[in-house]
């Protein structure tokens, strides 16, 4: 994203009046709002031009071989903006590796699928690791009053479980089928 001579003087007093709170004059807000609705504007385009283009390459993806070069430059063009290839990606270029582009690209998505998968699990082990409970010691400070405890809302006791609905038949949802009328005969085709 790129930001003109005046989107950035708008942004550097945006900026300057974050680090020193005083009053905007009004021009500034309007000028502020207008930026900003812009940038929301160019991330959500961003956000449809991303899902268009994986839609794209999953379309390609499933006419492999034919459309073995569209494909290997959409996941590639993909791959630059930051994409992580999953495992239909892998499996169709494990099938390609005879060819030698499509043996890189394997190469290097395996790579990246590896670091994502160990990323994956680092923010999991990180996670688990948050929710471990404090030591005995932390526990009771908490449990002071005025302490934090005291501004946590107590968890509402559950609700009744709603009952399973019945998972319907197929014959109670489809209508069965009708048989084809057979023609009439030659005969009476004839005489009416």
């Amino acid at each position: 994203m790129a930001f003109s001579a005046d989107e950035l003087r708008v942004l550097r007093r945006a900026l300057a009046n974050a680090l020193h709170p005083a009053p905007l004059p009004e021009g500034d807000v309007h000028d502020v709002l207008r930026l900003t609705e812009s940038v929301d504007e160019a991330v959500r385009e961003a956000t449809r031009l991303r899902a268009f283009l994986l839609d794209d390459l999953a379309r390609y993806r499933e006419a492999l071989p034919g459309s073995l070069p569209g494909y290997l430059d959409l996941l590639e063009g993909a791959l630059l903006g930051g994409y992580d290839p999953g495992a239909d990606d892998l499996a169709a270029l494990r099938a390609l590796r005879g060819n030698p582009a499509a043996a890189r690209l394997l190469a290097r998505c395996q790579v990246l699928a590896e670091r994502s998968v160990r990323a994956r699990l680092a923010r999991v082990s990180q996670a688990t690791a948050s929710a471990a409970p404090a030591p005995a010691s932390r526990a009771r400070l908490l449990a002071l009053p005025g302490g934090r405890a005291a501004e946590e809302p107590r968890p509402k006791p559950p609700g009744p479980v709603p009952a399973e609905r019945p998972v319907p038949k197929p014959s109670e949802v489809f209508p069965p089928r009708r048989r084809p009328v057979p023609p009439p005969p030659p005969e009476e085709r004839a005489a009416g």
